[in-house]
Order: structure tokens, then sequence, then C-alpha cells
């Protein structure tokens, strides 16, 4: 069945995951639920040669290069020159995700804010926006994005954005997107939505995080790009706007965003 919603877009997901067995299913589904476009994001530049191939395999399937801060340990000798390289090729539209993940600390904080720095530097040769990963660490990622802003500008995306009302401030300052997941249908989530409410309809963009973070009324599920219309629709009530609207409008700022991805 169609859905009534047409024209979406899932900015973050990651198809390569195992949790994704039967690929061309997971794809069919989105496109039936009405989205039009997916970006597979990078963990780990080893792995970029299954990402790419993912992308390859889709006309509406797009992707990223970059480590992941829990990664950032192995890929130490990943650099700024090794990722423009890479991001030539015309399936990939972003830098990343990069950033810093304090919660779990798998890598250590200096490689992650080492590797961050490295991104950043990426995006700016490539003006590719930089995919932006930042979890119990809002002080310092503000303070890398607002630092290498300053050696030259670049375009960051702060991705499922679940920190604190400052991080999302003070990146906005700097020109930043903010993209939610399926975090804000949750009902523990009104802090965030609060965030939400005060985002400018112009910064937002939506997305799955998948396989992870199911929306209501999916939660307990495998996450898929076909959920991301859940979470368009909170979105939406949250701004007071219809689904539709909102998805023309998060669908806009993602091409403005990303635009090395080809137009509706």
């Amino acid at each position: 069945m169609t859905s009534a919603v047409s024209g979406v877009v899932d900015s973050h997901c990651h198809l390569d995951f195992p949790e994704f067995a039967d690929l061309d299913a997971v794809v069919a589904r989105a496109r039936d639920a009405g989205v039009t476009k997916m970006v597979t994001i990078s963990t780990k530049v080893r792995q970029f040669a299954k990402i790419r191939a993912i992308a390859e395999a889709y006309d509406d399937v797009f992707c990223t290069v970059g480590t992941h801060p829990h990664n950032a340990d192995e890929e130490m000798d990943v650099t700024a020159d090794d990722l423009a390289e890479l991001a030539r090729h015309p399936k990939v539209v972003g830098i990343g995700e990069a950033g810093l993940d304090y919660h779990y600390g798998y890598s250590a904080r200096e490689n992650q804010m080492a590797g961050f720095r490295v991104h950043a530097e990426a995006a700016r040769r490539t003006g590719l926006p930089l995919v932006v990963h930042s979890r119990s660490a809002e002080d310092d990622t503000a303070r890398v994005l607002e630092e290498e802003m300053g050696k030259g500008a670049f375009q960051p995306l702060l991705h499922c954005f679940s920190s604190e009302a400052r991080l999302a401030e003070r990146s906005l300052a700097l020109g930043a997107y903010v993209s939610f997941s399926g975090i804000i249908s949750f009902k523990t989530a009104q802090a965030l939505r609060d965030i939400v409410a005060a985002v400018p309809m112009d910064k937002l963009l939506v997305e799955t995080d998948a396989p992870y973070l199911a929306p209501v009324p999916m939660r307990g599920k495998v996450n898929e790009p076909a959920y991301v219309v859940h979470t368009l629709k909170v979105l939406a009530e949250v701004k007071g706007l219809g689904a539709q609207e909102m998805a023309d409008i998060t669908t806009a700022n993602f091409h403005r965003l990303f635009a090395k991805v080809p137009g509706p």
C-alpha cells in the first residue's frame, strides 16, 4: 500500500549493517512508504567499499565516507586527503559520520577529537556536509565546530539529535542543520520535542538511524528507512504542519545541504 506522504528523504541510515540481510526488500518497502532517497552512512573507511557498492546498486541510495567516533582508535591513519579522494565518487554526498561519543568511550577521547578535526578539514576541502555524531559531549562538540569553522567554512549536520539545547543553539549559530530520529516519538522525549520546536524550519532534517531507534509505533522492531514517515509525522505535529508539508520542507532542506544529490 502506497503511503499518503511522498517525497520523503531518510538522511541517515546504515544499510550495510547485518540486520539488513535482504536489501532489495528494505529498499522496496521504503519506496512504497513514500521515501524517495536514502543516505547510507559510513562508520569505517576501511569498509567503505561495501557502503559504496550499496549506493551504486540503487538509484535512490547515496552514501558518505568517514569514521564513527567509536572506531577512531582503529583509523587514526585516515587523512583528509584520503577522505577527499574517496568523496570524488558520484554517489558520495557527505563526510562522516564523525564526532565525539563520551557515553560509551569505545575510543580514546583525544583520538575521537583528532578524527573529528580531520573530517572537518575534508568537509572544507570537498564542500560536502559533515555528518556529526555527538553523545554526552555537548561542549566539546560545539567547541570543535566553532574552532574548525574559524579555519574556514564547512556545513555541519548534527544527526540523530538527542543532546541538550545548548549544543543545538551553538551549532545553529554556525549555520548547522539538525536532523531528528525516532527518539522524538518516545513518551520520555518531551525535552527533545521542545528543541524541535525551537529549531528554525529551514534547518530541519529527518532520519531513521536504522537499524536503531525505531519510532512509535514500531518500537521494538528493527528500524528501517520506511519508518522515517512515522518520525516525520511527529515532527509535523510539533511544528503544527501537515505531514506532506513537513515532507516537502525537510526534503528541500536536504537538497540544499546535500547539494551533490540530484534534485527531485
